[in-house]
């Protein structure tokens, strides 16, 4: 009956120190990838923007709008994403002046 008490006493320490060890790292984790995905959609946006703008069709830009926006994931994808949509919108741009 005493070891049982030992184990599961032993028990709670360890998940105790896993927990405390993991959490931050889970909550850091969370917070780069809303931060990385707010970055990806501010460029979206903007790019969205210089599109509706130009009475152009920029098929090159299209597709990189359109990779970007279906695009999922982490924070590595959110990268990726912003890159993407951070290279149409120039093209956009040139397209629309000309």
């Amino acid at each position: 009956m005493t070891w049982t008490i030992w184990l599961i006493g032993a028990l709670v320490l360890i998940s105790a120190g896993v927990a405390s060890a993991y959490l931050p790292r889970l909550r850091a984790h969370a917070d780069r990838k809303r931060a990385a995905w707010a970055t990806a959609t501010a460029a979206i946006a903007a790019a969205g923007v210089s599109r509706d703008a130009c009475t152009a069709d920029v098929p090159e830009a299209r597709r990189l709008l359109a990779e970007a926006e279906a695009l999922s994931g982490g924070p590595a994808a959110a990268r990726v994403a912003t890159e993407l949509a951070e290279r149409a919108d120039p093209l956009w741009r040139e397209a629309r002046d000309g």
